[in-house]
């Protein structure tokens, strides 16, 4: 029993002392890199793992330990509460004063998803919601116009509700209103104009007539069809489908008969309304596609690039109406008898 004490307590002061370097090792890596506060600039991007933070700072020789700051990171809970962002740091900092740092989200510029579909008072109310412009200044700027946009050819009017591209945004502390929009706007010119410039003549040409002296005009009628996809199209593989009815209709003459249309105003309008009452369909609105041929005046939200490729290259497809599934998805049909049978089908809970 003497020699199993003895070495149990060899086992325990071996332990310890493994311990006891391990702390210090910890201690040691968590200090600061060196003395030198001048600043760092660091990208943190949306979704980023602690790993991947860890590693950005690694690169950035902010840290001498990409492991110990994800230890810290899992060991005080915090690896899940860091904030993406622009954050300015210092080789000074310990790795605690820089998890303290990245998870009060005091960042220079703030990563901002606009998501698609999204009208102007949408945009609006998301970048007040984050606290850097107010949802009302933004709105109006962006519907009634006092942008400079003169750089911006491709641009018809004033009302700028579907040129406000989609997409993720690093905006910059104390940012205003106009240089949003212009971010905005040039991400429009490299997304859409730059890389389907030719589609859009194209398209132009076959169903406008428009030559390309007619660009912006043509443009503004393709983002309005695109901003009704964009609103009706809840399923990726129905927007071409959804499209293809569209422009069918117009072709023919026919009313467009977007149920989306009904309730937008610009400036005011956010979500679609929940559901649509023959009431509705009878709202004096230059908007109103049940009582007014052809296109609205301008689009009614700012749609994706999946949305405006599919006003380029519709489904070759001879539908005629749509009806909207429980679940989202539609049903197409060539008459009008077919379409009425597919909704009474849907109202007693067929497919």
């Amino acid at each position: 029993m003497t020699l199993w004490n003895s070495k149990l307590k060899t086992y325990k002061l071996a332990a310890l002392g493994l311990v006891i370097i391990m702390a210090c090792a910890l201690i040691i890596a968590s200090r600061p890199v060196s003395g030198d506060r001048t600043p760092v600039r660091v990208v943190i991007k949306k979704g980023s793992t602690a790993g991947e933070i860890a590693g950005a700072l690694g690169e950035k020789h902010l840290i001498r330990s990409p492991f110990l700051f994800k230890l810290t990171c899992r060991l005080s809970g915090k690896g899940a509460m860091l904030k993406p962002g622009v954050y300015e740091l210092n080789r000074a900092m310990s790795i605690s004063a820089i998890i303290a740092h990245l998870t009060s989200g005091d960042s220079l510029e703030n990563w901002v998803t606009v998501p698609e579909g999204f009208t102007a008072r949408q945009v609006g109310d998301l970048l007040e919601s984050k606290q850097i412009v107010k949802s009302a200044d933004f709105t109006e700027l962006a519907i009634r116009g006092g942008v400079d946009v003169a750089k911006y050819a491709f641009i018809e009017g004033d009302n700028l509700e579907g040129y406000l591209f989609p997409d993720t945004y690093l905006v910059a502390r104390g940012a205003d209103c106009e240089s949003i929009i212009k971010i905005m706007l040039d991400t429009f010119d490299k997304k859409v104009i730059s890389s389907c410039r030719a589609d859009i003549e194209r398209t132009i040409k076959l169903h406008f007539g428009m030559g390309k002296n007619q660009f912006a005009e043509g443009l503004h009628k393709l983002l309005t069809m695109a901003s009704l996809v964009e609103r009706e199209a809840k399923r990726s593989n129905d927007r071409a489908v959804i499209a293809a009815v569209l422009w069918n209709r117009l072709n023919k003459h026919m009313r467009l008969e977007i149920c989306a249309t009904l309730s937008y105003i610009p400036g005011e309008s956010a979500n679609n309304k929940n559901k649509v009452y023959y009431k509705d369909t009878l709202v004096d609105s230059p908007y109103n596609t049940y009582k007014r041929f052809g296109l609205p005046p301008a689009p009614i939200c700012n749609p994706g690039l999946a949305s405006i490729k599919a006003v380029l290259n519709p489904a070759n497809a001879d539908y005629l109406f749509y009806v909207a599934r429980n679940d989202g998805s539609h049903v197409f049909s060539r008459t009008y008898a077919q379409h009425l049978a597919a909704k009474r089908a849907i109202e007693n809970g067929g497919k």
